[in-house]
């Protein structure tokens, strides 16, 4: 998983010059058929049949405390039920709104996913692993 340049110089600028950043009470989870940039380009979601960003609050039950430079999801983050074919989903994203907005981080999936009508794509609990290193 990485974080894109955005969240980095905000992270950077937040802890070596005491610059304020404004943590999303909300974390939105997003699928891609491409393969994202650490410059926050080339995500491509889904467009349609159902498709929709994933509301996760932020908080210490969704995102419990850090251990060994790493953070996972708590509880199981489910998408919509897919109403027509998605594509081939193969990476993930956090982004700081439902729509457009900021792309936080970013990883790859585990394994590809052809998403059809019917599936709903889920993260199960402690699947969904962010690390500074």
């Amino acid at each position: 998983m990485g974080f894109t340049y955005y969240l980095n110089n905000k992270l950077l600028d937040l802890v070596f010059s005491n610059t304020s950043y404004t943590v999303p009470s909300t974390l939105y989870i997003g699928l891609s058929t491409a393969t994202p940039t650490q410059a926050g380009g080339n995500f491509k979601e889904p467009s349609g049949n159902g498709y929709a960003r994933v509301a996760v609050t932020n908080n210490s039950t969704n995102w419990p405390a850090a251990s060994n430079g790493a953070k996972s999801n708590a509880n199981a983050i489910t998408f919509p039920q897919a109403t027509g074919s998605w594509g081939t989903v193969t990476h993930f994203g956090i982004f700081d709104a439902a729509t457009s907005g900021n792309l936080l981080a970013w990883g790859e999936l585990s394994q590809s996913k052809a998403i059809s009508a019917g599936d709903t794509p889920y993260f199960a609990a402690g699947s969904l692993t962010l690390n500074l290193s």
